[in-house]
């Protein structure tokens, strides 16, 4: 098995690419091991001394170390981690819970769907390139919330990415909006 590894514009953060499928149902960001209690893939790699959070995409892993630990002693440690979990056969994610959605106006539910529709066919592939995600929260009175997960989670360039980008874009296809906020 060869998985390759790319730098995302996030120091911090290396995407790893097994030439798999990772995620079978959607992108899932972890935060600690608690989190993780779904994924057995998750698990072992934050066994890995040094690795601050897991971010799972359709095909490729987003890693972000602890500010004290280098690339080049942590990469070794995931790459065989995640060499071992594809060998074993055991599924990367065992069990996926659905977030509950808002109860939302008929105009806004309109609006939702146009925004998760932009999001999806013209920033998820961007983002996903640098090893990232952006999830829609809500869209109420004008205000969207986003959640950039993976990568695009803590990086440097993401506000402007947020604010310049993908505000931008959505104001310009949908009126309506007046602000883009990250939750």
């Amino acid at each position: 098995m060869f998985i390759q590894t790319e730098l995302t514009p996030n120091p911090k953060t290396v995407k790893f690419i097994p030439g798999e499928e990772v995620s079978p149902i959607k992108s899932i960001n972890f935060m600690n091991i608690n989190e993780a209690s779904s994924s057995p893939l998750a698990k072992k790699l934050f066994l890995v001394d040094g690795v601050n959070s897991i971010f799972l995409g359709t095909d490729f892993i987003s890693i972000t170390k602890d500010e004290n630990v280098d690339w080049q002693e942590l990469k070794p440690l995931i790459l065989s981690q995640i060499m071992q979990h594809y060998m074993s056969g055991d599924k990367v994610i065992e069990e996926v819970k659905e977030e509950a959605k808002a109860v939302l106006s008929e105009e806004d539910k309109e609006i939702a769907i146009q925004i998760e529709d932009l999001l999806e066919t013209r920033v998820r592939p961007s983002v996903a390139s640098h090893g990232g995600d952006i999830v829609f929260h809500s869209y109420s009175e004008g205000i969207v919330e986003l959640e950039m997960r993976g990568a695009c989670s803590g990086c440097p360039s993401s506000m402007a990415t947020l604010k310049m980008g993908v505000e931008n874009m959505l104001k310009h296809y949908i009126p309506e909006i007046m602000e883009v906020k990250e939750v």
